[in-house]
């Protein structure tokens, strides 16, 4: 049986949401594999957990399926899925009693992480409240700016910045062997 790729080997994104929008299963199964892999590690930086973060992201994906037909333009698929995945967290956190305070995170960690700096990261983002650590994750791994995080949550701008400093910090404190042995080669 031939797999969604077979029928869209290169086809690129727009035209996929449109098709899918038009019902394309497809099409959909495309975006799906394009865009899984993203969505359940945004999930998991978030959640922590490897087993809830795969069914927050089926989640993100049923209500993709759902909500597609209202994308008025196709070309913004990935800033809608991404306001879509912080939706399905918050409303997560909200079922579960969960405090709705978040932080803001203003350095960038886009580089690569060993297996062992990624290990410590989570545990150290797990030490963080949910919403902190959703403004953190949203800020440093998503690059989205203040604003755009407090638009997404629904958080004021002056929270988000608030909880990004202060869990900037507190990452800065569970990491800070990383930045000593980083001085220390510097120094040989």
């Amino acid at each position: 049986m031939p797999k969604a790729q077979d029928y869209y080997p290169d086809c690129p994104e727009p035209l996929l949401v449109s098709l899918a929008r038009g019902g394309d299963r497809k099409a959909f199964e495309e975006l799906v594999r394009r865009r899984q892999s993203w969505i359940r590690h945004l999930m998991q930086r978030c959640c922590g957990d490897r087993a809830l973060a795969d069914d927050l992201a089926q989640q993100v994906f049923l209500q993709v399926w759902l909500k597609l037909r209202g994308l008025k333009e196709p070309g913004a698929f990935g800033g809608w899925l991404k306001r879509l995945a912080i939706s399905i967290w918050l409303q997560y956190l909200r079922k579960h009693d969960a405090l709705l305070d978040a932080e803001e995170y203003s350095d960038n960690t886009a580089q690569q992480e060993s297996p062992a700096e990624a290990m410590d990261l989570d545990a150290a983002l797990s030490t963080l409240s949910d919403t902190v650590r959703l403004c953190i994750v949203l800020c440093y791994h998503e690059g989205m700016s203040h604003k755009e995080i407090a638009e997404s949550t629904g958080l004021a701008l002056g929270t988000v910045k608030s909880h990004i400093n202060r869990g900037s910090q507190r990452l800065r404190e569970c990491l800070s062997a990383y930045a000593e042995s980083s001085n220390k080669e510097n120094s040989l």
